[in-house]
């Protein structure tokens, strides 16, 4: 692969607060990488430094071997950001709103005819052009934003949680976008709090958390850092006593094991071991109201790094 982007140790502080502490990572061409961290991890802040809207107090982001500074350069031209706060004029259309982003860029003529034409297609809503903004849902506005970072047709694109508030249709006429923008050669930077979002989209995941990265792993990589590579969840009619719990803990296999109301999520070294625990809860008369075995997730990766503690 070729590398495109190379943040090497960045770091800010907002008074006594380190919010982005020594952040290194590299995004290769054609490559996407999922930025992912608990509220206040420092996602926003290395994102506002990625794209030259904040400067660091320390390190350096290269594209294409180019510094980013703060100010405007050329090499910002490569870079379309996606702000997770919708960047669209309601009363304009569209179209309207296309190619008032495109003058920043100087876009105009039979160009920017053609680009309109290229970005609304992408997004699905070439039959909308014409149509305010204000009259489009949720979904519809998010795609348009996205419609407008593409619009000087930048090699690298930096989406901040593009999936906040629309529906399940929606969401995935957005991941149709994107993989389509993946197999043109694009290389993403996609943040969200989605876990599921980062685990289809992303073949690279980078995990912050207090301003430090914690994981730069593909995800291959990131599920052999668990002892278990399967979950059974196993629902009861009545919750768990600690009995049955420390059980089916002392099994072989059993890397891990949680209750609540309903019944049992087990962490299992491998899909096979789910077979013994279902055999000694029948030896002890347990018999539950249903269970089914899984794939451990990136959600119990990312918890299991970063805390279960909730984050204000």
């Amino acid at each position: 692969m070729t590398l495109l982007l190379d943040v090497r140790t960045l770091s800010k502080s907002y008074a006594e607060r380190r919010a982005v502490d020594g952040v290194s990572f590299q995004v290769q061409a054609g490559q996407t990488v999922g930025l992912i961290g608990p509220n206040g991890a420092g996602k926003s802040t290395t994102v506002s430094m990625l794209c030259g809207l904040l400067r660091p107090d320390a390190g350096s982001v290269e594209l294409d071997g180019v510094a980013i500074g703060a100010g405007p350069s050329e090499v910002k031209r490569k870079i379309g950001y996606v702000p997770q706060d919708l960047a669209l004029y309601e009363a304009l259309s569209a179209r309207e709103n296309l190619r008032l982003f495109a003058a920043l860029y100087g876009i105009k003529g039979a160009p920017l005819k053609a680009r309109c034409d290229a970005v609304l297609a992408l997004v699905n809503l070439s039959e909308r052009g014409a149509d305010k903004v204000i009259t489009f849902s949720g979904g519809m506005k998010r795609r348009l934003n996205i419609a407008a970072a593409l619009m000087h047709d930048p090699q690298l694109l930096i989406l901040d949680e593009p999936t906040v508030g629309v529906d399940p249709q929606s969401r995935n006429a957005i991941f149709d976008t994107l993989e389509q923008l993946k197999a043109m050669g694009r290389s993403l930077i996609y943040t969200s709090h989605y876990m599921e979002e980062v685990e289809r989209l992303a073949d690279h995941i980078v995990i912050i958390d207090h301003g430090k990265v914690l994981a730069d792993e593909s995800p291959a990589a990131l599920y052999r850092r668990l002892p278990s590579q399967a979950a059974l969840r196993i629902d009861l009619a009545e919750a768990a006593p600690p009995s049955l719990r420390a059980g089916i803990a002392a099994l072989a296999g059993v890397s891990a094991v949680s209750a609540d109301a309903g019944g049992l999520d087990v962490l299992l070294g491998a899909s096979a071991d789910a077979l013994p625990v279902m055999a000694w809860l029948h030896s002890q008369g347990c018999r539950p109201l249903h269970f089914a075995t899984a794939r451990t997730k990136l959600e119990d990766i990312f918890l299991n790094l970063t805390g279960r503690s909730l984050r204000d």
